[in-house]
């Protein structure tokens, strides 16, 4: 089931446009009516005041016709076209900051319905490099946010810092499949980046049409212990069921992903995060008199596209 703020304006639309078109078939007419026999009974010389008291709608109808065309607009566009999300952690890290907000594309995968979730139209697939926006498995009321880097049938080893992916054939597919292939990491000196006092290392990962940057931090250790254990595979070895998806966090010793908890359903989709449209600094200084969550800037050179 899809989450509140989205049951709330579906909610909140029907019985806007209930009103309006109960007000519109039934009440409007009625108060005409009764606008003609009040002119009948004074002779056709009824005062104008008394006529618009009259004619005058109820404050509920007059409410209902005013928020439902931008009701009903709002809950379209974010349900069947862009919704818009805010990063609230640093699992996506260097794609995705704290305080950036995106837009995700809803239409990307399967159009489902904005209540119940149940698919309308079938579009197209989650492709690997993908950064999607899901309902975690664990908990479907929270949204997460990762990369796809393991499509259904594939067969992905997370190994020393390093993804290897087999990639499933598809039918009539003889080349770029059905073996184990290392993703190419490049290293891209940065030091910027800390995982605690720890600093991290940036890459760029070679996987999907451009590739992405990622970050590791040397300093971590595996933790292939917590791992998803799957029945007949290696404790670093997943193999992705059908109608399922593998996903990882770009700051990759930073974020609990489909390693620790396993497989994404196609149903969980939401949509493919697209664009930064806003991104707000914060202020870092435990000492700073302001909140954390005011912003203190603005990170213009962030908007854009989402590699």
């Amino acid at each position: 089931m899809a989450g509140y703020f989205a049951i709330l304006l579906v909610i909140l639309t029907l019985t806007s446009g209930l009103i309006w078109l109960l007000d519109a078939l039934v009440l409007a007419p009625k108060r005409r009516e009764r606008l003609i026999l009040a002119q009948s009974g004074a002779g056709n010389q009824l005062p104008e005041a008394s006529s618009d008291t009259l004619l005058k709608e109820p404050a509920i109808v007059e409410t209902a016709k005013s928020i439902f065309p931008v009701i009903a607009a709002i809950t379209l566009f974010r349900s069947f076209l862009f919704e818009p999300f805010q990063i609230p952690s640093g699992s996506m890290m260097p794609t995705l900051l704290v305080g950036d907000f995106i837009l995700v594309e809803k239409f990307s995968y399967d159009v489902k319905d904005p209540v119940w979730r149940k698919t309308l139209y079938h579009n197209k697939l989650p492709q690997h490099g993908d950064v999607a926006v899901f309902k975690y498995p664990e908990q479907p009321t929270v949204d997460f946010i990762k990369r796809i880097v393991g499509l259904p049938g594939d067969r992905i080893i997370y190994r020393d810092k390093q993804l290897y992916i087999d990639k499933a054939c598809q039918p009539e597919q003889s080349s770029g499949c059905g073996s184990l292939e290392r993703v190419t990491l490049t290293h891209i000196p940065d030091a910027q980046f800390f995982q605690g006092r720890m600093q991290q290392r940036r890459y760029h990962e070679a996987l999907g049409e451009n590739g992405h940057h990622i970050l590791v931090t040397p300093g971590v250790r595996e933790q292939p212990g917590q791992y998803h254990q799957q029945q007949g595979t290696a404790i670093d070895e997943f193999v992705v069921p059908q109608g399922h998806y593998f996903v990882l966090g770009d700051n990759r010793d930073n974020s609990r992903d489909s390693r620790f908890w396993g497989f994404v359903p196609a149903d969980n989709l939401v949509g493919k995060a697209v664009f930064i449209w806003m991104s707000f600094e914060f202020s870092e200084d435990p000492d700073s008199w302001l909140p954390g969550w005011v912003p203190v800037g603005v990170r213009f050179e962030r908007l854009g596209k989402i590699e």
